[in-house]
C-alpha cells in the first residue's frame, strides 16, 4: 500500500499559527472576567430585596467632629427609609425615599421637607455623603457604562474599572474609578471625578466582614480632595432578606418617632 503524504502550503501554515497565537491570547485575556460581571457584583454587595442595618456615622471637619447612630431599612432599590437614633440633639431625625422622592423629617420644628431633584447630591446631615449616596438612587451597573482602565501605581491583586455616566443621568460625577479585588470583586475604593476630569473625592472601603453570610467591607471612608473634612461609616448590624414592618415607607412613620 502506497501511503499518501500531505503538505500543508507555507501560506496555510503560517495562518494556522496566526489563529493559534490569537487563541492563546484571547485565551490570556479570558482571565479577567466581563466588566459587566464585577460592576454587577459590586452594584449588588448592599442591595437586597429587603434589609435592616444599624449604622455609626463619625463626622470630623477642621472645626468640629460628631458621631451619628442610626437604623436603617430598605426595600428593592427604591425604599429607603433612615432614622436616627443618637446623639440625643439629632434623635428623631429621619430620611424617607419612595422611587424618586425624597423627604428629610425635622422633630425640633416637626416639619417634613421634601428634597428635589436638583438637592440629590448634596451633603446628608453635614457629611461628606450625599443624600444620593444614603439612598442609592443611581446604580453603577444601570446608569454608567464601564471598561477596565489603567492607574498609576497598580496593585496586581486589584481589578481598576473606569464608570461614565450615561447622558440622561443627572449626576455631577464625570467618571467613577473603582478597584475590586480579583478574587472576590470586593471594592477596596472608589474615586469621583468632575466634569474637568478633576479628582473630588475618594471613598475607601475596608474592614470586609461577614454580615447575614455575606461577605462586604464594613466601613466606608468618603475623603474630599482637599482634605478638610472626612466622614466614616461603619456597619455595626447588617441583615438581608428581612421584611420590613407594614407601614415603615410612608409619610406618616416618618413623622413619628
Amino acid at each position: 500500500m502506497i501511503k499518501r503524504i500531505y503538505f500543508v502550503p507555507v501560506t496555510s501554515f503560517i495562518i494556522l499559527m496566526v489563529l493559534i497565537g490569537s487563541c492563546l491570547y484571547a485565551q490570556s485575556e479570558g482571565g479577567r472576567p466581563k466588566v459587566e460581571d464585577v460592576i454587577n457584583y459590586i452594584d449588588q454587595l448592599y442591595r437586597s430585596e429587603a434589609s435592616y442595618s444599624e449604622v455609626e456615622m463619625k463626622i470630623t471637619t477642621e472645626h468640629w467632629e460628631r458621631t451619628l447612630k442610626m437604623k436603617v431599612w430598605t426595600k428593592n432599590m427604591d425604599h429607603t427609609f433612615i432614622r436616627i437614633t443618637a446623639p440625643e440633639k439629632e434623635e428623631g431625625v429621619g430620611t424617607l425615599r419612595i422611587g424618586n422622592e425624597m423627604w428629610n423629617y425635622l422633630p425640633k420644628t416637626n416639619k417634613v421637607i421634601k428634597i428635589p431633584p436638583s438637592m440629590m447630591m448634596n451633603s446628608w446631615m453635614g457629611s461628606d455623603f450625599t443624600n444620593d449616596d444614603l439612598v442609592k438612587e443611581f446604580s453603577l451597573f444601570d446608569d454608567y457604562d464601564y471598561e477596565y482602565t489603567s492607574v498609576e501605581n497598580p496593585v496586581d491583586s486589584l481589578y481598576y474599572i473606569k464608570c461614565i455616566p450615561h447622558d440622561d443621568v443627572p449626576v455631577v460625577w464625570g467618571s467613577i474609578v473603582v478597584a475590586a479585588t480579583k478574587d472576590e470583586y470586593i471594592p477596596v475604593w472608589e474615586k469621583y471625578y468632575d466634569e474637568d476630569d478633576k479628582l473630588a473625592r475618594t471613598l475607601y472601603l475596608r474592614d470586609v466582614t461577614t454580615f447575614d453570610g455575606r461577605r462586604i467591607p464594613a466601613v466606608m471612608e468618603m475623603v474630599p480632595e482637599d482634605e478638610k473634612s472626612r466622614t466614616i461609616l461603619r456597619y455595626i448590624e447588617l441583615e438581608f432578606g428581612v421584611d420590613p414592618e407594614e407601614g415603615i415607607f410612608t409619610l406618616r412613620n416618618l413623622r413619628s418617632e
